[in-house]
């Protein structure tokens, strides 16, 4: 296969006329949810699969990447580790903050984190920023995929709370999970305008893109903080 660097730390594998995302792997030798492992030359990369993966997806259909070797990272809905995994593998010599509310999914998320040492799981309710402000720094980036009705919301308090000047949100707006009986773009704009409007969020609109084929319903988005 012949590899190219996409993003910082994040790459292209190249088989025939096929192209698959990847990220370089922490862990050699290590899968953390059956991704395929492919190694070319000193190196082993790890597929990422964008109909498993918000942020990947987000990255295929050209959305910015903010993400560096050394990145601190807030990662809100971190649900099994799927996309944690290659965050760490992205930010290798920064940290992942990793949120999750669900007791049993932070309970399959755990054997990643102690392969894994800059992931620190955080079992929280991320609209309740305040339960875990003794533990998170101040951050480069804020990644948000949850499935509540109240999603920018939550995004906002957390940027409030943790984002640094200068720093990104990422967000993945499911409209189902706002209001299942809307049109998504209604939704799409609803949120945006909760997000972007309020009074001192200092956060201004760098890419909206929506996510179709990968995922349907979605708008992916990017936006940064400019104080």
């Amino acid at each position: 296969m012949k590899v190219k660097i996409f993003h910082e730390n994040i790459f292209t594998l190249q088989q025939g006329k096929k192209r698959f995302l990847a990220t370089r792997n922490l862990t050699p030798g290590l899968e953390v949810y059956g991704e395929r492992l492919v190694q070319v030359d000193e190196a082993e990369y790890r597929i990422w699969e964008p109909k498993r993966s918000k942020l990947a997806a987000m990255l295929l259909k050209k959305l910015p990447s903010p993400f560096t070797t050394t990145s601190k990272v807030l990662y809100l809905g971190s649900a099994t580790g799927t996309t944690v995994s290659h965050v760490s593998d992205i930010v290798q010599q920064g940290v992942v903050y990793a949120v999750e509310f669900s007791p049993r999914t932070m309970r399959d998320m755990l054997p990643v984190c102690e392969e894994r040492a800059n992931i620190i799981p955080l079992l929280a309710d991320a609209s309740k920023p305040q339960s875990y402000a003794n533990v998170v720094e101040p951050v480069d980036v804020i990644f948000q995929d949850v499935a509540q009705p109240n999603q920018a919301s939550i995004a906002l308090s957390n940027v409030q709370h943790f984002l640094k000047p200068g720093g990104y949100l990422l967000m993945s707006i499911k409209a189902r999970s706002v209001d299942s009986t809307a049109k998504p773009d209604t939704v799409f704009k609803q949120q945006l305008k909760t997000l972007l409007e309020q009074d001192n969020s200092k956060l201004e609109l760098v890419k909206k893109q929506k996510l179709a084929p990968f995922h349907i319903d979605h708008l992916g988005v990017v936006v940064k903080k400019t104080e």
